[in-house]
């Protein structure tokens, strides 16, 4: 086993506890520790970047989760984010009154939502933060319209 080397530099700039792991070569030690690192706190889960970089994503930053591929890719307020999981165990771990699953491929915060549109198509366009814009799927309008109009009349 490598020596390690722990230090504590101390940046008032920063919100959030940034740890970086500088060695030779990325090998199994490094790819070990990393992934002792990255147990996320309670409440939230680990997430990683198009570089595999690994980060602890609280769930109120999420706008939206989509499946691409074999990943579900997350889009926050500070970037784009992947996880392995299956959107349905994503959909699991995430606050039903938060989120909501607008199609077999996509879940909504309803608290990013800025805007919606239902169409004299019957189709239902979504206006979110960030500028991102999304449309839900035929079958799940009914559900989302009751959920959209019940959070308006709380408010």
């Amino acid at each position: 086993m490598k020596e390690i080397t722990l230090r504590f530099e101390p940046d008032p700039n920063l919100d959030r506890i940034d740890v970086v792991i500088r060695a030779a070569a990325r090998d199994e030690e490094v790819t070990a520790l990393m992934a002792r690192l990255s147990v996320p706190p309670a409440g939230s889960f680990t997430v990683f970047d198009g570089l595999g970089n690994l980060r602890a994503l609280s769930p109120d930053g999420i706008i939206l989760a989509s499946v691409e591929g074999k990943l579900v890719h997350i889009i926050t307020g500070d970037g784009s984010w992947y996880t392995r999981q299956t959107l349905q165990s994503l959909e699991d771990m995430l606050d039903k009154k938060q989120f909501l699953r607008i199609s077999r491929f996509e879940i909504v915060n309803l608290d990013k939502v800025l805007r919606y549109d239902f169409t004299l198509a019957g189709t239902l366009r979504l206006e979110l933060e960030g500028g991102i814009e999304t449309w839900a799927s035929r079958r799940c309008i009914p559900v989302i319209r009751k959920r959209l109009l019940r959070r308006e009349d709380a408010r």
